[in-house]
């Protein structure tokens, strides 16, 4: 061990200030957290020095667990907010990736103003998301937003796009697209550009046709780029809070399973800090069972994540 640490001790000296930051900010309140979920605490049990109380919140075991996942409309029903989530997650993820691939496709091309292309079409990534948000909340807008105003120069009526219907989820999930796709676009760029181009040679000289070449070479040749990425949107999209809460706000319609965290968290009569917590633990727990499915689906075709 002596040897070892005389011999590394510069990369764990280096090491050491990211693993004390990260330990502070993530892992002390992730542990608290899930201590907070085995228990009933709330804004009038918790310690507050101010008005000079002590924590009195007491130990509840798994019963906020049980509470949630039974279903109950008073702990927010969980498992309807688990299947939005899932459909704005899958919605959002497989648009990000097959306009980013396309979008990846043309820019690999050669073609006259391409730098130009791809400085326009990064800048929806460049641009922070509260300020896109509320770009698209005005754009949006039933009484005086761009699209309806579109709408009805075409004769068309217009459309309560952030109102209390499923029509909302849509608009969301089509401004997080708008947003998600540049990143999509650029990672599987990189890729396009490390594909050897002796393969579409040698297709084209075997009688491959277009389609043949992009499932037969491109699509095999961005597997590592696409297995990460998609893995990463995913994480990403499942906890998208920005622009779901800038937009829509509490609105039911768009509420997946992190909004509902914080509104248990931060808004409300009674601040439920143990549901919220809850609702935390419980979906660290979906994204790793997710994780580790989809680690396992790639090792099997050959991809390390």
């Amino acid at each position: 061990m002596r040897n070892f640490l005389a011999r590394y001790w510069f990369g764990y000296a280096m090491v050491l200030p990211v693993v004390a930051v990260l330990a502070l900010l993530v892992v002390l309140p992730l542990l608290q957290g899930v201590h907070f979920g085995f228990t009933d605490i709330n804004d009038t049990n918790i310690a507050n020095p101010v008005l000079d109380r002590e924590a009195r919140y007491s130990f509840v075991g798994w019963d906020n667990y049980l509470n949630v996942l039974s279903g109950s409309a008073a702990f927010g029903s969980f498992w309807a907010t688990l299947v939005r989530t899932v459909i704005w997650t899958f919605a959002c993820v497989v648009c990000h990736y097959g306009i980013g691939l396309g979008l990846a496709m043309l820019l690999n091309r050669r073609m006259r103003g391409r730098g130009l292309y791809r400085v326009l079409l990064i800048l929806p990534w460049a641009v922070p998301v509260f300020i896109s948000a509320f770009a698209w909340r005005y754009l949006l807008n039933a009484d005086y937003g761009l699209l309806n105003w579109v709408l009805e120069t075409l004769g068309l009526p217009g459309q309560v796009w952030l109102g209390q219907s499923d029509l909302a989820l849509v608009s969301v999930i089509v401004v997080n697209v708008w947003l998600g796709v540049p990143f999509m676009m650029v990672a599987l760029l990189g890729g396009l550009q490390a594909i050897p181009s002796d393969l579409y040679e040698a297709a084209e000289m075997d009688g491959a046709t277009p389609w043949q070449r992009f499932v037969n070479v491109t699509l095999p040749g961005l597997r590592p780029v696409s297995s990460s990425v998609v893995l990463l949107g995913v994480i990403w999209t499942f906890n998208m809070f920005p622009v779901i809460y800038l937009i829509t706000g509490n609105n039911p319609h768009t509420r997946i399973l992190v909004t509902y965290a914080f509104e248990r968290f931060f808004s409300g009569a009674t601040r439920d800090y143990a549901i919220a917590s809850t609702y935390g633990v419980l979906i660290l727990s979906v994204l790793l069972v997710f994780a580790a499915i989809y680690r396992r689906a790639m090792a099997r075709q050959g991809q390390e994540l």
